[in-house]
C-alpha cells in the first residue's frame, strides 16, 4: 500500500547579535529562545520514538549558544535582570522597562499574574519608560527582573521542584531568587546541544545546516539575481558578486556541525530557502546531497501555479508534482531537492495558535491525508515536506504549543498509513524522483528576493556592504593576518540575511533601531580592523523610521482566499498596503476605527481588505472608492469613480457597486465576492477587473471609509488614494513608481 511520508524540518535560527569588537550581545534573543524552545522541541520527540524529524540548526546560532554556555557571552540584558534592584540607576531602570516587557502578552506575560500587573502599569504610562519610572518601586523591579526570565523557561523545566516553588511564590521575589534564575538559565542553555547530539545518536533526528551567518546565497554570488524573478526590481548602485564568500559560508557551516555533532550534514536549508543554480553547484562541490526550498520555486521553474481550492488543496495533477522528491542535474552538479508545502507549513506558523489544540491537530492530520490522496490514488507514495521556523511561532500558542505538537505526533505515530521521517530518510525511501534540468532562483517568500533587495533601505545596505568588501580587497594585503581575519569575519556577519529582513517595508519590530545600529557596527568594525576610519555615513541610520510603514506599493500578484475564517498570512504578501498613523493630525481625541488596508490584483481580479481596530457598535456603511485615473492617480478632477458600498448591521446585509457619477448599479453579484468576517474584524472583496473597465496599463486608486448617519467616522488613506496599476505580468509590478 502506498504511504504518506511526512518530513518535518524545524528551522532554528537567530541573527548574530554579538559585536565582535566589544564582545557584547546587542539583543538577548539567542538566550531567551534558548531558554524556551530549542531544548523542548527536540526533547519532545523522546515521547514519540517512531516520529523522526529534521532540525536545521544555523551555525551562527550554535556558536552563540556555545558562547553563553562557556560563560564568555557579555549580555547587558542578563546583567540588568540579575543586578540587585536597589542598585539600579535611572538609566538601568529605563533599560529594564524598555526591554524586559518584550514578550508575548497573552502567553508569556499573561501566564503570571504579577507580570501581567506590572505590564498593565507600564501600559497605563503609554509604554513610556520615562513616564513609568516614578510608578515602579524597588520591589516592582525585582519582580520584573525575575518574571521576565521565568516566563521564557521551557515547559520541561517548569516541572523542576525549585522552579515550581518560585512560580508558586508569584511575587515579592528576592535577590536570592534572581541569582537562582540566573544559575538555572545556565543549566537550560547547557542542555541544548547535548540533547540534539543524543537524538542524532538515537536516530530520531537528522541535523541539517545553513550557510554559517545565514546569507542569501544567490545574492552573495551575484546581486543581479534579484532581477531574475523580479525583472523590474531596482538594484543597488554597486554590483555585489562574491561566490567565494558563499562557498566559505557553506563550508564553515558543514565543518562546525561536524565538530559539534560528530558527523557532517548531508542536507541544507539554504537561508530563507534561497536557491539558484550557482549556489546548488557550490553546495554539491562541498558534499551537500539534498537541499530544501519552497513550492513557489518549483512553480516558477516548472511553470506551475500551485493554486489551492477553498479547502486549501491542490489539483490532482499539481499534488502529484509537489509531493515527491526531485533530482536536479546540470553538468556535473547533482542535487536532491524537496519543496515545502506552503499551505500546511503556514497553518502551524500562523493559524493553529488561535484554535483549541485538539481541533487544530485533527484539522492538520485531516489536511495531510486529503492533500496526499491524489498521489496515493495513483499507487504512489506521497512525500509532504513541512518546513517552518522552529522557535518564534510557539510564543503565540498556549503552553508553547506542546499540547498541539503532542497530539500531532501521536496521530502521526499511530497511523499505519503515515511515516514521519527525516528528509534524508524520506528521500532514501523514494523509488523514483522528479527530474529538473534547471532552477529559477528564488526564496520561500514569493519565490523571489524582494524582501532583501530592491527597496531603498535594502539597496543602501547592499551598497554599504559592497563598499566595505571592496575596501577589504584593497587594504587586506597591507595588514597582519590577524587583522585580515577579524575584518573578513565581520564581512561574513554583515552578509547575513537578517539585517535586510528588517530594512524595507515588509517587516518591523520594536528592535528595528537595534538591528540597524548593529549592522552598521559590523561594517564599521571592518574598517577599524583594517586600521582605517569607518566612513561617516555609517554613523547615520539606514532605516528611515523605526515605526511600521505608512504605505507600500504592490510588488507581486496576490491570490487571497476572500472571507476565509482562518486567513493565511502570506495571502496578502506583495499587496499594496496603508497603515493608520495614529500619531498624525492636530486634533486630539479622534476615533480610530481602521487599522490597515490592503489591495492588489492578479491576472483577472482586484482584491481589497480593510482591517478594523474595532467594529462600530451601531449600524454603518463601508465605502470603497475606486478612482480610475483620467490624468493621474489622486487627481479627482480628471478621475472617474466607482464606489463599492456595503451596509452592516451586526453582519453584512447588502452591498452594491455603483458608477460614482451616474449612480448606476453594476450587477456583479454572480462574479464577485464581498464579505465581512466579524471575529477577524475584517472586510474583504474580490471584483473582476474586466467588469470594472480596468485594462492593461490603467492606473487607479482605492480609498476606504466608514460612515454612519451620513457622517464619516474614519478613512484610509486620510488624503488621496492607495495607488494601483493593472499589469498583465506580475514582474511589471516590481519597481513601479507612481506619478
Amino acid at each position: 500500500m502506498p504511504v504518506i511520508r511526512v518530513a518535518f524540518l524545524w528551522h532554528m535560527h537567530q541573527p548574530f547579535y554579538k559585536d565582535l569588537a566589544t564582545g557584547e550581545y546587542r539583543l538577548p534573543w539567542v538566550r531567551m529562545h534558548g531558554l524556551k524552545d530549542y531544548y523542548g522541541m527536540v526533547k519532545l520527540l523522546s515521547e514519540f520514538p517512531e516520529v523522526h524529524q529534521t532540525f536545521n540548526l544555523v551555525p551562527s546560532l550554535i556558536t552563540q549558544l556555545e558562547d553563553y554556555v562557556s560563560g564568555k557571552a557579555r549580555d547587558p540584558f542578563l546583567e540588568i535582570a540579575l543586578k540587585p534592584a536597589g542598585d539600579l540607576n535611572d538609566h538601568e531602570k529605563r533599560f529594564a522597562l524598555t526591554y524586559l516587557f518584550q514578550a508575548n502578552t497573552a502567553h508569556l506575560i499573561g501566564r503570571y499574574p504579577r507580570f501581567q500587573e506590572l505590564w498593565n502599569r507600564f501600559q497605563s504610562a503609554g509604554q513610556n519608560p520615562e513616564r513609568a519610572l516614578s510608578s515602579f518601586r524597588t520591589q516592582d523591579f525585582t519582580d520584573l527582573q525575575v518574571l521576565s526570565q521565568l516566563a521564557w523557561f521551557d515547559e520541561y523545566y517548569l516541572l523542576n521542584p525549585d522552579v515550581r516553588m518560585l512560580i508558586h511564590k508569584g511575587h515579592d521575589f528576592t535577590y536570592e531568587d534572581q541569582q537562582f534564575v540566573g544559575k538555572f538559565q545556565q543549566k537550560i542553555l547547557a542542555s541544548i546541544l547535548p540533547a540534539y547530539s543524543q537524538a542524532v545518536k538515537k536516530g530520531s533526528i537528522e541535523i541539517s545546516t545553513s550557510p554559517y551567518y545565514h546569507p542569501i546565497l544567490p545574492l552573495i554570488c551575484d546581486s543581479d539575481q534579484g532581477r531574475v524573478s523580479s525583472p523590474n526590481l531596482p538594484l543597488p548602485q554597486k554590483h555585489f558578486a562574491h561566490p567565494d564568500d558563499a562557498r566559505e559560508q557553506i563550508k564553515r557551516g558543514l565543518e562546525l556541525h561536524e565538530r559539534v555533532f560528530g558527523r557532517r550534514p548531508v542536507g541544507m536549508w539554504p537561508s530563507e530557502g534561497s536557491v539558484s543554480e550557482q549556489t546548488l553547484a557550490i553546495a554539491h562541490e562541498l558534499g551537500v546531497q539534498w537541499i530544501a526550498t519552497d513550492e513557489g520555486v518549483l512553480g516558477r521553474t516548472a511553470g506551475i501555479a500551485f493554486d489551492r481550492s477553498t479547502t486549501g488543496h491542490l489539483s490532482d495533477a499539481n499534488a502529484e508534482k509537489l509531493y515527491q522528491g526531485y533530482l536536479y542535474r546540470q553538468g556535473s552538479t547533482q542535487m536532491k531537492i524537496v519543496f515545502r508545502d506552503h499551505s500546511l507549513s503556514d497553518l502551524i506558523g500562523f493559524v493553529y495558535s488561535g484554535m483549541p489544540a485538539k481541533d487544530a491537530a485533527e484539522h492538520f492530520i485531516k489536511n495531510i491525508k486529503e492533500a496526499a490522496e491524489p498521489v496515493l490514488q495513483e499507487g504512489k507514495d506521497a512525500l509532504i515536506p513541512i518546513i517552518l521556523d522552529g522557535e518564534n511561532a510557539w510564543e503565540f500558542y498556549p503552553g508553547s504549543g506542546r499540547e498541539f505538537l503532542r497530539r500531532v505526533y501521536a496521530a502521526l505515530q499511530d497511523d499505519p498509513q503515515i511515516e514521519a521521517l527525516s528528509i534524508a530518510e524520506a528521500l532514501d525511501r523514494q523509488k523514483e524522483y522528479g527530474q529538473l534540468k534547471s532552477l529559477v532562483p528564488g526564496s520561500w517568500i514569493n519565490a523571489n528576493f524582494n524582501v532583501w533587495i530592491g527597496a531603498p533601505e535594502d539597496n543602501r545596505a547592499w551598497d554599504y556592504l559592497a563598499d566595505a568588501r571592496d575596501f577589504y580587497e584593497h587594504r587586506a594585503p597591507q595588514v597582519s593576518a590577524e587583522q585580515r581575519a577579524t575584518a573578513f569575519e565581520e564581512l561574513m556577519v554583515a552578509e547575513g540575511s537578517d539585517w535586510n529582513w528588517w530594512y524595507g517595508p515588509e517587516h518591523h519590530s520594536a528592535n528595528d533601531r537595534d538591528f540597524d545600529e548593529l549592522y552598521r557596527k559590523h561594517l564599521s568594525n571592518v574598517y577599524q580592523a583594517l586600521g582605517a576610519e569607518a566612513p561617516s555615513y555609517l554613523a547615520q541610520p539606514i532605516a528611515l523610521s523605526a515605526a511600521r510603514p505608512e504605505a507600500a506599493l504592490q510588488t507581486a500578484f496576490i491570490h487571497p482566499r476572500i472571507g476565509s475564517e482562518v486567513p493565511r498570512y502570506f495571502d496578502w504578501i506583495g499587496a499594496a498596503m496603508y497603515t493608520a498613523d495614529r500619531h498624525s493630525g492636530a486634533m486630539h481625541g479622534k476615533q480610530f476605527l481602521l487599522d490597515a488596508i490592503y489591495a492588489g490584483i492578479d491576472e483577472e481580479h482586484l482584491y481589497g481588505r480593510l482591517d478594523f481596530s474595532e467594529l462600530p457598535k451601531e449600524a454603518f456603511f463601508i465605502c470603497v472608492d475606486i478612482e480610475v485615473a483620467g490624468g493621474q492617480v489622486n487627481d479627482p478632477e480628471h478621475a472617474t469613480r466607482l464606489q463599492l458600498k456595503a451596509e452592516v448591521k451586526g453582519e453584512l446585509k447588502d452591498w452594491a457597486l455603483r458608477n460614482g457619477h451616474e449612480r448606476r448599479v453594476l450587477q456583479l453579484q454572480p462574479q464577485a465576492k464581498v464579505v465581512l468576517v466579524p471575529h477577524r474584524r475584517a472586510f474583504e472583496f474580490e471584483l473582476p477587473l474586466h467588469e470594472l473597465d480596468l485594462g492593461a496599463g490603467q492606473e487607479f486608486g482605492l480609498r476606504f471609509s466608514v460612515w454612519t448617519d451620513g457622517l464619516p467616522l474614519d478613512a484610509l488613506p486620510l488624503e488621496g488614494a492607495l495607488p494601483l496599476q493593472v499589469v498583465s505580468d506580475e514582474h511589471e509590478l516590481a519597481g513601479n513608481t507612481y506619478r
